[in-house]
């Protein structure tokens, strides 16, 4: 063929049919009670009653629980869209999506399911669109018979046979492409009884951006194909923004709730370590499939691949969920809160029993401020840019930090007496103890040398010295360029 498209649809539509003699006879599989059962495991015959049109929900909304026990014609309407909005604070991108969101809307049914698919590509759309959903047993996961060009509809069944939790993403050639822009979620196929009653569902899928800019580059940033090739991802972010689980968009639950996280792995090339600093998984459907693991510190989570998160919440405060492959939380965007509300647990579960200075702490006599020059008014406004990019996330948006975790620049007793001291910790990071309002912390400052500008430095540090209820005083560029060519001390 002329047309490597067509060649490349070709390959797809002529990939083996898997038959039922192929199909492994799966012992354990039950069937629901009082319905027959069909030729293969997991087909409970065929659907009973009305169709049933999915009610689909932007993440990190879960649609609500089954509590049929018949299998059913569930009719599921997706549309493929491409949409530019923000990736960070100030920062564009062309977004290639299923419903307008990243990740697309989650799907779910009841293993015995008969699911239609209905497939809309936006006539503004520049590529054709199709979907592999991993819970669909045929060529291409459903890609062979929903290649969908712009301004048209494909329409196709699957019977969803296997219960567990399922990457659904386009299959369009170039196939790491289409997925690198965002177009993949999940699909939930639950077994016949359901699943366990909990007080929250979430759903996050983590996925890996690719832009020509560097990470927090301003403006709109093209994608950047041999980033991808070679697997340097600009982004690691979940559910396709920075800070979409942050702040004001964080999770929500209550001391005592038992909390049910889906999560998937859309990729294209990076395996996920899920972790949630403060909290031990109680139970980890590994894979999304029936293998259950107890008392999970990390999960690992394989592009193309989803987990079934089970916690419970004893303690109130911030737990921070991260891609353990660290660098991607502190630097990349893997970011996300669950913020626990409600009574303190007794203290043999967790308590704070004393905390002080090791030697006496600094102090000093706040200043009147004078009126702001046009200068410290620029270099303000870029520092609160500057501090919601790559700041916030650890020292929170009012800087008081996360007790235990994360030092405050509120008030902070740290960064008044040495103001200028900063610089160098910006530019080069901190590790070991330090003392910050007469409370110990012991963690790691990455290094910004690297990222930020002398000017982006400079205006940060002005930007927290006059909030915070800092004394206040400003920082020049110069002063960080010296510090930059001094390098780090000891050096």
């Amino acid at each position: 063929m002329k047309n490597p498209l067509l060649a490349l649809i070709a390959i797809v539509i002529g990939t083996s049919v898997l038959t039922a003699s192929s199909l492994p006879a799966l012992s354990a599989e039950r069937h629901a009670p009082g319905v027959a059962a069909g030729s293969e495991p997991g087909d409970f015959g065929p659907p009973r009653g009305a169709p049933i049109e999915q009610k689909l929900v932007a993440a990190p909304n879960v649609p609500p629980p089954i509590h049929r026990d018949y299998p059913a014609r569930v009719v599921v309407r997706l549309f493929t869209t491409e949409v530019v909005k923000e990736i960070a604070d100030g920062v564009r991108y062309d977004f290639w999506t299923f419903n307008g969101s990243v990740p697309g809307p989650m799907i779910r049914v009841r293993q015995g399911d008969t699911v239609e698919l209905h497939l809309q590509n936006d006539p503004h759309s520049h590529m054709a669109h199709n979907i592999d959903l991993h819970a669909v047993m045929g060529p291409g996961g459903g890609a062979a018979v929903s290649m969908t060009p712009p301004g048209n509809e494909s329409v196709f069944t699957f019977k969803a046979m296997r219960a567990g939790l399922y990457i659904y993403h386009c299959a369009t050639p170039p196939v790491p492409m289409h997925i690198a822009n965002g177009m993949y979620g999940l699909i939930l196929v639950e077994p016949p009884q359901g699943l366990p009653k909990v007080d929250r569902e979430y759903y996050v899928v983590q996925g890996d951006f690719y832009t020509v800019g560097a990470n927090h580059a301003p403006g709109l940033q093209p994608f950047d194909r041999d980033k991808m090739i070679n697997e340097q991802a600009t982004y690691v972010l979940f559910n396709g923004r920075e800070g979409a689980l942050t702040g004001p968009n964080a999770l929500q639950a209550s001391v005592g709730d038992t909390v049910r996280l889906f999560v998937g792995n859309g990729g294209p090339n990076l395996v996920s370590s899920f972790h949630a600093i403060g909290q031990i998984f109680e139970s980890v459907d590994v894979e999304g499939g029936t293998m259950v693991n107890h008392n999970v510190q990390t999960t690992l989570i394989p592009a193309g691949g989803a987990a079934q998160i089970e916690m419970r919440t004893l303690v109130p405060g911030t737990y921070l969920l991260v891609d353990h492959s660290i660098t991607r939380t502190f630097l990349k965007g893997a970011l996300g809160e669950l913020v626990v509300k409600g009574p303190a647990p007794t203290a043999a579960i967790y308590s704070k029993v004393s905390s002080g200075p090791i030697a006496p702490g600094a102090s000093y006599i706040p200043q009147p401020k004078q009126a702001e020059a046009p200068a410290l008014v620029d270099a303000m406004g870029n520092g609160r840019r500057v501090f919601a990019q790559v700041c916030v996330a650890c020292h929170q948006a009012d800087g008081t930090g996360l007790p235990g975790a994360f030092p405050p620049l509120a008030m902070s007793d740290y960064l008044n007496a040495d103001p200028k001291n900063a610089i160098g910790i910006v530019l080069h990071g901190l590790s070991g103890k330090i003392t910050v309002n007469s409370t110990g912390y012991e963690s790691v400052m990455p290094a910004f040398a690297s990222q930020l500008s002398d000017d982006d430095v400079a205006n940060v540090l002005t930007y927290v010295l006059n909030n915070f209820n800092n004394k206040g005083g400003t920082i020049a560029p110069a002063e960080v360029k010296a510090v930059r060519a001094a390098g780090p001390k000891g050096q």
